[in-house]
């Protein structure tokens, strides 16, 4: 894998078009995209070792990004990794919602300890992208109100100036880019908690195909992986979070033997430490400011109970690259390319957030929710168009417009059948007096 060696660097500068600082899924795939364009890339990373990866997360990758891996050439590496395609079936109080196969969004999983390390070398492969490993950033360099470049140490305390037209921070919902370009942050509660863990055993039923039970307010989900493994994920409110710290596995059994029809946990064996993650606050920052963006987490860090993380990481890097490669070119402005993105970004996520944000506390799901979860587990158009809404593949208000007037319907007709008949009787016809 090419990096940028400590010996490599003869003065305390460098000039590159852009400056990623973040070598995760959306710092990666933003190298690939822009070095493809032809920009110049500095891809820099806090931990020194190039098969690092993010521990605290269920590995899942939304339907929505797969075109997105389609064109970073990433999906067939990914697959040949031993990647999972996944539907999703979703079991609710009025039965399983499973769209129809021909029209399903399939899911990509594969674990992020292989995931991470394949995406990382194939953005180092590219020409014009730089990846130093080892490095932290500890302040950005500014010139006429616009961010410059960074001044990032390696592990020996030295410091380097990486500049560039274009800083990017894609380090994730804690930004230390973010924090220092001060730029505004909306910080949303979260009124839920997380544990999870791989397990081997017997597959759940459905398998290779995703599982969520949504059991108001609780939710639980296994995702089947590589390698034969199955993530078993729990999203508990906070009343049962003494439980899960007293004793995470014991917890997450527990947890799953009460589910409506449960995966067999039971009979499986936990291959990997127990994950747990308590604050989890949604943050959503402005996405640029002059010479910076931000994707992936950075941008906006949602509830994980909606498995939008690692798919909005690859398409929002792609946003920015094709928002961004025709500045970093010279054919337009810096800030006509930053604006192109902000738009995009806002009109492609704002709504799904909005949404996620307002679940996030841990309330019951909202009449309407009900209805429409009652109605997809109904009829198997509803369910189709809510596949397509809960793998993010259409926006929110498109497919209100579509399944509200039908779910309204569905249920109506269910009311109607399920309402005890009664027999009819003719009128007795008495002679008048």
């Amino acid at each position: 894998m090419a990096s940028i060696d400590r010996g490599d660097i003869i003065s305390n500068r460098q000039d590159y078009d852009a400056v990623i600082v973040g070598a995760s899924l959306a710092g990666c795939a933003a190298a690939i995209g822009l070095g493809r364009a032809g920009a110049r890339v500095a891809l820099v990373e806090q931990r020194p070792d190039p098969a690092a990866f993010k521990r605290s997360c269920s590995h899942f990758i939304q339907a929505s990004a797969v075109p997105t891996l389609e064109r970073l050439d990433l999906l067939d590496p990914i697959v040949a990794a031993g990647a999972v395609r996944s539907r999703m079936h979703a079991r609710t109080r009025w039965g399983w919602i499973a769209a129809p196969a021909e029209r399903a969004g399939r899911a990509v999983n594969l674990r992020r300890e292989v995931l991470d390390p394949l995406v990382r070398e194939t953005a180092a492969a590219v020409p014009g992208v730089e990846l130093a490993l080892g490095r932290t950033a500890q302040r950005l360099l500014r010139e006429d109100d616009a961010v410059r470049g960074v001044v990032v140490r390696d592990r020996e305390g030295g410091e380097t100036e990486l500049r560039g037209r274009l800083v990017v921070g894609a380090d994730g919902r804690d930004s230390r880019v973010a924090e220092l370009a001060d730029v505004a942050t909306k910080t949303l509660p979260h009124g839920r908690f997380a544990y999870g863990a791989y397990f081997e055993g017997p597959p759940p039923a459905g398998a290779p195909d995703s599982s969520i039970w949504f059991m108001d307010p609780d939710w639980a989900a296994a995702f089947p992986t590589d390698g034969n493994l199955v993530f078993y994920g729990a999203m508990p409110t906070m009343g049962r979070l003494a439980e899960f710290k007293r004793d995470p596995e014991a917890a997450l059994l527990a947890y799953f033997a009460d589910v409506p029809d449960p995966p067999p946990i039971g009979e499986a064996r936990r291959v990997s430490p127990m994950i747990g993650k308590i604050e989890m606050p949604n943050r959503v920052r402005a996405t640029t400011a002059p010479g910076l963006a931000l994707i992936g987490d950075a941008a906006l860090a949602t509830d994980p109970l909606f498995g939008v993380g690692c798919g909005w990481a690859f398409q929002s890097a792609e946003w920015l690259a094709e928002s961004l490669a025709p500045a970093l070119n010279g054919e337009e402005r810096l800030s006509r390319g930053l604006a192109r993105y902000a738009r995009r970004h806002r009109r492609e996520l704002r709504g799904h957030a909005f949404l996620i944000h307002d679940y996030a506390t841990g309330r019951p799901l909202s009449r309407a929710e009900k209805g429409l979860f009652a109605a997809a587990a109904r009829d198997r158009e509803v369910a189709a168009r809510f596949d397509a809404f809960a793998t993010r593949r259409v926006k929110p208000g498109r497919m209100l417009a579509s399944v509200v007037p039908r779910s309204i319907l569905v249920n109506a007709r269910h009311s109607w059948r399920a309402a005890p008949k009664r027999r009819y009787r003719p009128p007795i016809l008495r002679p008048r007096p």
